[in-house]
């Protein structure tokens, strides 16, 4: 019984494992971008509106990542969805840090 008990224990956490390490890549991401906003803030390349963007933009990802991890699977459609968000918020966060409209 006990083995039984545990068999099914493994099981269940090797069944959540790849959902959790399939977020854990995306959540590094996304915590790096937005270091990458707050940074270009204090540092004056971001004007507030610009700021403004690109956080409501980091909430969307935020907010489609949560709906796909929601029943415990990310399928591999959505998670090229989340890379193809996060790859198009990265480029805007490069390009409105380097614009020269800042305050500097």
């Amino acid at each position: 019984m006990k083995r039984l008990i545990m068999g099914a224990l493994a099981l269940a956490l090797l069944g959540a494992a790849p959902a959790m390490a399939q977020t854990y890549h995306s959540n590094n991401r996304d915590a790096r971008q937005e270091h990458r906003i707050y940074r270009g803030a204090a540092q004056g390349h971001l004007t507030p509106q610009e700021m403004r963007r690109l956080e409501r933009q980091q909430h969307r990802i935020d907010r489609h990542q949560a709906r796909s991890t929601r029943d415990g699977y990310v399928s591999p459609r959505e998670r090229r969805r989340i890379e193809r968000m996060q790859d198009r918020a990265s480029r805007n966060i490069y390009r409105k840090t380097h614009n020269g409209r800042g305050i500097y």
